[in-house]
């Protein structure tokens, strides 16, 4: 099980988007990133296709976990995550207020 998931409220810990928080888009459990949303943009470039006109487009960029602390909705501090077995389901907790994240 994978410490971050899609919907998650996280804060950027490290790098030039120090301190911005906003929701996980996108997981890519395979290459240890995260999408954030308002994160880590840059521009890109286009040129004109059959579909979208030519222009300066801005893109967001995966993250690496390690830059990232996930917010605690019950307690609302960055915190690290730890898990519990109840039974045969795995659940992800709160290391500061003990809650359960849903």
């Amino acid at each position: 099980m994978f410490k971050f998931k899609v919907g998650d409220q996280v804060q950027v810990t490290a790098g030039r988007d120090k301190g911005i928080k906003g929701k996980v888009e996108k997981v890519l459990v395979f290459e240890n990133k995260l999408v954030v949303a308002g994160a880590n943009i840059y521009k890109r470039h286009k040129k004109v296709t059959r579909t979208k006109a030519s222009g300066i487009y801005e893109i967001t960029r995966p993250i690496p976990v390690s830059k990232v602390a996930l917010i605690c909705p019950k307690c609302a501090q960055t915190t690290r995550v730890g898990f519990v077995k109840e039974g045969k389901i795995k659940n992800r907790i709160c290391k500061k207020c003990q809650g359960r994240l849903v």
